[in-house]
């Protein structure tokens, strides 16, 4: 009688079998993906520094000029404040465009129905319109300060063409982020040199980080939530995230050295612009009611070069903000419309040529009251805002989409916070523009 030998692999500790099952390769796999050298996580930066040039536009710029010229230091909580809900709902953007199989509003339409996806997509073309009028006047505003006596109109029209030119770009995407990354970090030494040339009071400002609410200081503090709190941009995160194949593996750094310090610039350089602003005006005793007339009152304050220095900071706020501003309008109306999630279809590309063409044309028209124009346009976004914010709190709630990176109670208790702040806002436009009526 002989003896059966069977061989049989050693058995893996855990698994009741002799083999490691799928789901533990799948997490080993992805541990060591996840362990990237420093400039390995360098090259995850992107989308989020994307949505923040977006969101860091002139009607950003010269609502804070009016927190700093009317209430000194005592806004600067509100940036604070906006800047938190504003990661809370970025990341749920980029952790639905890392799981949804397509894009944002395409599984919109999917779980919600196909109306809904369509209105999103329209929404967010509206705001880009609104958002136009502002970024072609600041843009030509700012390059007019930095080369005095030439003409406002003539630099609009040209940063115009420039942004136009961009669109015939093949995988434009790609190439608009690095410019765009580029220009954030120019803008950040722009203002973190005039915070220091215009010599504030660090203390009063440290000071200005306590919430309170001088006389007087409502309307301005819904205005900074609203120019701070861009649910448009939040909202085109995950496009971005989508169009870098971004993974669940790679959330996490990305959430480390995208996110947070993404929509974290923007809010730090509009505090500092509150700082100059204070600052600037408690040392003359002027008042400026925008950034034209804070760049009036700097430049001889601080010197030719901090008047230079200010001006290309604006400049760039408002040519950053520029370029995203039509592309993503035109990326997410193609999508509503069924045409595609992308910014090379051609129903992008033209409907973002639609968008420049529509902001210039309202600034040519209207030329008597440029900056009023980019506050006017600013204030108009909110009223679609909310109806994003709660497509992106329901989306990253769906149990069926979101799997393990579905949002955690206390994140939906910071979107439900945003979402509340952003209907606020609506109510106490529509309320006073019926009381102007």
């Amino acid at each position: 009688m002989s003896e059966r030998i069977t061989s049989r692999p050693p058995a893996t500790p855990g698994t009741g079998h002799g083999r490691i099952s799928t789901s533990t390769v799948r997490t080993i796999v992805e541990s060591k993906r996840q362990r990237r050298t420093f400039w390995q996580q360098l090259t995850l930066i992107g989308p989020a520094f994307v949505a923040g040039a977006w969101q860091f536009g002139p009607g950003n710029l010269t609502t804070a000029v009016q927190a700093g010229s009317a209430f000194q230091y005592a806004l600067i909580w509100v940036i604070v404040v906006s800047t938190i809900l504003m990661i809370f709902l970025t990341d749920m953007s980029v952790r639905l465009g890392i799981k949804s199989p397509v894009s944002l509003i395409a599984s919109i339409k999917e779980h919600l129905g196909r109306p809904v996806g369509v209105i999103a997509g329209i929404g967010v073309f509206l705001i880009t319109l609104c958002f136009s009028v502002g970024n072609a006047v600041g843009s030509g505003l700012g390059l007019s300060m930095l080369i005095p006596g030439s003409s406002p109109i003539m630099w609009t029209i040209l940063c115009t063409l420039a942004v136009a030119a961009v669109l015939f770009i093949r995988r434009i995407y790609n190439v608009v982020e690095k410019i765009l990354i580029a220009i954030v970090a120019l803008m950040a030494c722009c203002f973190v040199v005039s915070a220091f040339i215009a010599n504030p009071d660090w203390v009063a400002a440290g000071a200005g980080l306590l919430p309170t609410a001088p006389d007087g200081s409502w309307l301005l503090i819904v205005a900074l939530v609203g120019t701070n709190f861009s649910i448009n941009a939040a909202f085109y995160t995950s496009y971005g995230t989508k169009a870098r194949g971004r993974t669940e593996a790679d959330y996490r750094d990305i959430t480390m050295v995208d996110t947070i310090p993404g929509i974290i610039a923007p809010g730090i350089m509009t505090s500092l612009v509150i700082i100059v602003a204070a600052a600037v005006l408690g040392a003359t005793g002027q008042a400026a009611a925008n950034i034209v007339g804070l760049a009036a009152i700097f430049e001889p304050l601080a010197g030719p070069v901090g008047g230079f220095i200010f001006a290309l900071g604006f400049f760039g706020a408002a040519f950053s903000s520029m370029i995203p501003n039509a592309i993503a309008g035109g990326t997410m109306l193609s999508d509503a419309l069924g045409r595609g999630p992308s910014a090379d279809t051609i129903t992008a590309r033209l409907t973002s040529g639609f968008i420049l063409a529509f902001g210039i044309t309202i600034t040519l028209i209207f030329q008597s009251s440029p900056v009023q124009l980019i506050v006017l346009a600013q204030a108009l976004t909110v009223l679609v805002a909310p109806i994003l914010a709660a497509l992106i709190i329901i989306m990253a709630n769906r149990r069926s989409l979101m799997g393990s990176m579905r949002n955690k109670w206390w994140q939906n208790a910071m979107g439900v916070i945003g979402l509340v702040a952003v209907l606020a806002l609506s109510v106490r436009l529509v309320t006073s523009l019926v009381g102007a009526g």
